[in-house]
């Protein structure tokens, strides 16, 4: 999710879409939750307060220090591990190509390969044949009304004339998006398709 608008429509939507898909379980990538970069503590607490049950994270997580306490005290991973056969892997990177070589190597071994970071939903949900689940990219929770979550004239400053400039988050064309995923008893995949709410 990219930033304030993110994480509001998190927070005011999760808990609808929880009763109205039946979701069993939301998992939610908040490494942009905290103005685009990163998070914090507070941010975390209410984002799992407002119904998700997992925040994976990524590249921008270390721009706020006062994560790191806080990923520390934390086993939910190692606990999920021995209780679930469902196993979803967040694959934050660039490349469609390493993403979904890694949902063919993984294919049968985990439930799902998502990946995260371009910020731009991809039109590739499958499930592959050993039944885990695919997405190149789950897509963005933020304001589309931007370049990728930045508001567009700054973003578009930055990239003609190489300066750096502070980036803002946006505020407009506030969409969720993600992925639905089924799975059996057993952890693996009966269909992914992906998903698109205007807020």
């Amino acid at each position: 999710m990219n930033g304030r608008p993110g994480r509001r429509a998190v927070e005011e939507r999760v808990p609808g879409l929880r009763e109205e898909l039946g979701l069993d379980f939301v998992v939610a990538n908040g490494e942009n939750a905290a103005d685009g970069l990163g998070i914090t503590p507070k941010i975390a607490d209410a984002l799992l307060a407002s119904g998700v049950d997992v925040i994976t994270l990524g590249n921008h997580v270390w721009r706020r220090r006062e994560i790191i306490p806080y990923l520390s005290g934390t086993d939910r991973v190692e606990e999920a591990k021995r209780e679930t056969p469902v196993i979803v892997v967040d694959f934050h990177g660039e490349a469609t190509s390493e993403k979904v070589a890694l949902a063919r190597y993984l294919d049968g071994q985990v439930t799902a390969v998502f990946g995260t970071h371009t910020h731009v939903q991809t039109n590739d949900a499958r499930v592959q044949p050993g039944g885990t689940a695919a997405l190149s990219d789950a897509g963005m929770t933020g304001p589309h009304d931007s370049v990728i979550g930045v508001k567009a004239e700054l973003a578009i400053q930055r990239m003609r004339t190489g300066i750096p400039v502070r980036f803002e988050t946006a505020e407009g064309g506030v969409r969720l998006e993600g992925a639905l995923l089924e799975c059996d008893g057993s952890g693996r995949a009966t269909s992914c398709e992906t998903f698109r709410v205007s807020v």
